[in-house]
């Protein structure tokens, strides 16, 4: 899947959305170079956790931008 959609981007950048389930697998496989986290003090469910379980996944990523506000938080992860 994420063969295609390189294929399809021709050179430009590829978004991945999903679930924490689908970016886990992305961070473990170090197939991610950014991440945007939107951070939102909202009770929504259980839902899943995201940054659980990654193991060394999280490892190689440092953040490079931070911007609050009292509604939301807004983080860039980039790979190291």
């Amino acid at each position: 899947m994420l063969r295609r959609a390189f294929e399809a981007a021709d050179g430009k950048d590829v978004r991945i959305g999903g679930g924490a389930a689908v970016i886990n697998q992305y961070l473990r496989a170090g197939l991610i170079d950014e991440l945007h986290l939107v951070i939102a003090p909202l009770l929504i469910g259980r839902g899943e956790r995201l940054l659980d379980n990654l193991g060394d996944g999280i490892e190689g990523y440092k953040v490079s931008e931070m911007v609050s506000s009292p509604t939301v938080t807004h983080t860039l992860l980039v790979r190291r």
